[in-house]
Order: structure tokens, then C-alpha cells, then sequence
């Protein structure tokens, strides 16, 4: 099971990349200001989604093998 911190650090890391791909979607249609303005706000929102999404995970059994000892 992962920790609560591993959870928070995956889900900045996947964050970063999503947010560079939205940066860089929102320049090609919009202005240099606009694209970071877009992508600031989804680093927060998406970051914290993420965090709750991967934890919600956590408790499903579904795919998960045990664990040896």
C-alpha cells in the first residue's frame, strides 16, 4: 500500500506533465498569457483530484495481488 506522501509525490509528477501538455495545447490556440494563466490553475485543482482519486483507488481490491512476506 502505498503511503499517503508517495500518493501526494505521483500525483505532482503526473501534474507537472499534464500541465506542460495543456500549457503548450492553450498556447497553440490562445496567447502566451492566457496558456499559463490555464495551466497554473489546472496544476492546483488537478493535482489535489489526482491525490483523491489515487487514494479512493487504494481501497479497491479489484487487480491488486497480496503481498508476500
Amino acid at each position: 500500500m502505498d503511503t499517503h506522501s508517495r500518493s501526494f509525490a505521483k500525483a505532482l509528477s503526473w501534474r507537472v506533465t499534464g500541465t506542460v501538455d495543456t500549457i503548450i495545447i492553450s498556447l497553440i490556440v490562445t496567447s502566451i498569457k492566457l496558456a499559463a494563466a490555464i495551466g497554473v490553475t489546472e496544476v492546483i485543482t488537478k493535482s489535489l483530484l489526482y491525490y483523491f482519486h489515487e487514494r479512493a483507488w487504494l481501497k479497491i481490491p479489484y487487480g491488486r495481488k497480496a503481498a508476500t512476506v
